[in-house]
């Protein structure tokens, strides 16, 4: 009895499966087609035939030409693991895991110990010329190293800031540096170029605000006055007082003014 409920269960389960999978929509090559097209290129008009051909077209001018890349690659990677099979090794050591230097040494250890020893070597003679270079390139630094020091001493001083303030503008810089050397420039690092670019146009332009400002001032003070009265006693006046005669100033008062 139990046999048979199990057997009508799985029987059941099956149909059902049949079923979903008959109401399932199957697409044809050519949905498939347009979809990987699309996702590849959304813009284009898969119902045109013109259109779908060319951007099919496209698509295999470009397959091509990486095809084309990747097999010139793999032949100058064979060529040289032919002229030396310990490169192939030597590779293969290094994708396992194994430390490239350690593995250089253990392949070509002797090889290099005697280009090394050979001063009329061409190798011998570039590794001199950069050990050289090397050197040079540190006594300069150290010899910067101290210039910047006092000149740090003195931007701080001169700015009254704290150890701190000036590394975190100390912190700053180095991240600018780094990142430049990465290729990266960022917003924040553009945004402090171009303001040490217009610092004295800013300058300039603020000093010109302030003696705009500083004549209309100047103006509003003399026009203040001017309407309070101009000193000239009035002849009449009620109940036998002096009055302070007004009167409407000229272009040429205006021009006084202004100087």
């Amino acid at each position: 009895m139990a046999w048979v409920i199990l057997g009508k269960k799985i029987i059941r389960k099956t149909t059902i499966t049949m079923a979903e999978t008959n109401n399932q929509e199957v697409k044809s090559k050519r949905d498939l087609l347009r979809e990987r097209m699309l996702k590849r290129n959304p813009e284009l008009n898969v119902e045109d035939p013109e259109a779908m051909s060319g951007g099919i077209s496209d698509y295999l001018d470009e397959l091509d030409g990486q095809i084309g890349e990747y097999r010139g690659r793999e032949e100058k990677l064979t060529n040289m693991m032919n002229a030396d099979p310990r490169s192939a090794h030597f590779l293969s050591s290094w994708a396992n895991g194994e430390d490239p230097v350690m593995a250089l040494v253990k392949l070509f250890g002797e090889d290099i110990r005697t280009i090394l020893d050979d001063p009329e070597s061409e190798a011998s003679k570039e590794l001199a010329r950069r050990t050289a270079e090397g050197q040079a390139y540190n006594a300069e630094a150290d010899e910067n190293i101290e210039t910047t020091k006092v000149t740090l001493a003195q931007w701080k001083q001169d700015n009254g800031l704290s150890d701190d303030e000036a590394n975190e503008v100390l912190d700053f810089l180095e991240g600018v540096l780094q990142d430049s050397l990465r290729g990266i420039v960022s917003r924040e690092s553009l945004d402090m170029g171009l303001k040490a670019i217009r610092h004295d146009e800013d300058v300039a332009e603020a000093a010109d605000v302030a003696e705009v400002k500083g004549r209309n001032t100047k103006i509003n003070e003399t026009l203040r006055k001017r309407e309070e009265g101009d000193g000239v006693s009035s002849l009449s006046g009620a109940n036998g007082k002096a009055s302070q005669s007004k009167r409407t100033m000229n272009v040429f008062d205006l021009a006084d003014a202004a100087k």
